[in-house]
C-alpha cells in the first residue's frame, strides 16, 4: 500500500485540480498492485510549489541556484531500501516537489497529464532510481512509461 501526503503551497494548483490529494490518490491506487512495489507498505509527501520556493531549495540542498520542474529528495539510497523492505514496517519514501509554473498548460487534461508525468518520475527517483547515465536513464523510463500506461 502506498500512502501518501499531499501539501499545496501555491492555491494556484487549485484551479486545475479541485482536490490533488483524492486525484494523487486514485491514481496511487492504479500503480500500487505492480510488482515493482512488492508488499511493503510506503509513504510519501508531495509538495505542489512554486517557482520562488523550488529555487530556493534547489540551491539550499542541490547547490544549483535555478528553478526546475521537480525535484526528489529520497529517505535512504538504494542499498538502505533494500534492507527496509525486508522489514515489515512502513517505509517513508522521502519527499518530491513540483512546480506549477514548469506545468502551467491551460487544457486541464494536458496538466493532469504533465503533472503525472512527473510525480510518477519523483516517485521512481525515491526508489533508489537515477538517469546519470545511458543504462540508468532507459531503465528509469522503462518503469515510468509502465506505471504512466496503468493511469490511462
Amino acid at each position: 500500500m502506498i500512502k501518501i501526503n499531499v501539501i499545496v503551497k501555491d492555491k494556484t494548483w487549485l484551479k486545475y485540480i479541485k482536490n490533488p490529494k483524492a486525484y494523487l490518490k486514485s491514481k496511487i491506487k492504479k500503480i500500487q498492485s505492480d510488482k515493482f512495489f512488492g508488499k511493503s507498505n510506503y509513504q510519501f509527501s508531495l509538495l505542489l510549489s512554486e517557482t520562488k520556493e523550488i529555487k530556493f531549495l534547489n540551491k539550499k540542498f542541490r547547490k544549483k541556484n535555478r528553478t526546475t520542474d521537480i525535484l526528489s529528495f529520497p529517505s535512504q539510497n538504494k542499498k538502505e531500501l533494500k534492507i527496509l523492505l525486508k522489514s515489515d514496517l512502513e517505509i517513508y519514501l522521502g519527499d518530491i516537489i513540483i512546480n506549477f509554473k514548469k506545468i502551467n498548460i491551460s487544457s486541464k487534461k494536458l496538466f493532469k497529464r504533465h503533472l503525472d508525468i512527473l510525480w510518477i518520475h519523483g516517485l521512481v527517483h525515491l526508489f533508489g532510481h537515477n538517469h546519470k547515465k545511458d543504462s540508468n536513464y532507459k531503465k528509469m523510463n522503462a518503469i515510468e512509461k509502465k506505471f504512466l500506461k496503468k493511469l490511462n
